[in-house]
């Protein structure tokens, strides 16, 4: 995968080429559509692809406390921004000098000097430049001037709706990670690290990964199915999210049931992929109430997974 933070290491390869900028949170349908057809330039010049994104967001350093959290970290970005044929990704670090850029100077010093880009390809609400006051207005005019084609792709919409990463945070936000996962490329995912945790699980006959030191959005409280990667692997996972109401917890935690997974996951990166939302945490009158719920979810989930993988 190729993951540039730096500029002064960009290959002379990866330059004369095609380009589309922007944040890609989340790496949706509708940034697809914009790598298709910056795929199509980049074929037609016989030059690369590349997507230049933001590490951190702007907002994240102009606004920290409106920053919202993001869908997908940068590598895990770049990890889908490649899937999808991209020849490198540029995650250009969001500093002070970077801010201060007006539109025309990001213009000439990044799109024309650094990456003396052919073509660029922009969906309608591209925005550039100290305090966004570059729009797609000024980019045509720009693009004219310097000879660089410019291509506008209008914004996908699904079941009336426009793709967005606001609109999926949203979505996820609420629990609806099936609606989220129809407008995004991949399911949504989190990345953190299995900790340990009361060992209750075990005790139940379903020991779980607690998952801590996660940067990323939560979906909402609920049990989920889903997929849990580990090494490489995937396991088909049912995971609960929230607290134990029937154990009198209220604390929220991430614990995901790896179906058929034996061994010890402590200390071990994982992925959670989120498919379908179960249900509500509930409170159960006896814990043995708790385990026959259990093993419906786990049952559910392992059919759901199941039916991904075909699909």
């Amino acid at each position: 995968m190729k993951l540039i933070r730096d500029l002064d290491q960009l290959p002379d390869s990866l330059r004369h080429g095609a380009v589309a900028i922007g944040n890609f949170d989340g790496v949706h349908r509708g940034h697809a559509r914009i790598i298709r057809r910056m795929l199509e330039r980049a074929e037609e010049l016989g030059g690369p692809g590349v997507v230049f994104t933001f590490d951190p967001h702007p907002i994240r350093v102009l606004r920290p406390e409106r920053a919202p959290l993001p869908l997908t970290e940068t590598d895990r970005k770049a990890e889908l921004l490649v899937e999808l044929g991209v020849d490198a990704v540029i995650a250009y670090p969001t500093d002070a000098a970077l801010l201060s850029m007006e539109a025309r100077q990001f213009f000439d010093r990044i799109i024309r000097e650094r990456l003396d880009a052919r073509a660029v390809v922009e969906g309608p609400n591209f925005f550039f430049g100290h305090d966004r006051l570059g729009n797609i207005d000024l980019l045509r005019r720009l693009c004219d001037d310097a000879g660089i084609l410019l291509d506008i792709v209008p914004p996908l919409e699904i079941d009336g709706q426009i793709v967005s990463s606001s609109r999926i945070r949203s979505l996820v936000a609420a629990g609806q990670v099936e609606m989220a996962r129809r407008m995004l490329t991949q399911p949504h995912a989190i990345r953190g690290v299995v900790e340990h945790g009361a060992g209750r699980g075990a005790g139940l006959g379903f020991p779980t990964a607690n998952v801590g030191q996660v940067r990323t959005l939560l979906p909402g409280e609920g049990i989920y199915a889903g997929r849990a990667a580990v090494d490489g692997r995937a396991w088909p996972a049912a995971i609960s999210l929230g607290g134990n109401p029937t154990f009198d917890e209220g604390r929220l935690k991430i614990e995901a049931y790896l179906i058929d997974f034996e061994g010890d996951l402590y200390g071990r990166p994982v992925r959670i992929d989120f498919l379908a939302r179960l249900r509500d945490i509930e409170r159960f009158g006896s814990v043995d109430e708790l385990i026959v719920q259990m093993d419906r979810d786990v049952a559910e989930a392992r059919r759901i997974a199941a039916q991904s993988d075909d699909a």
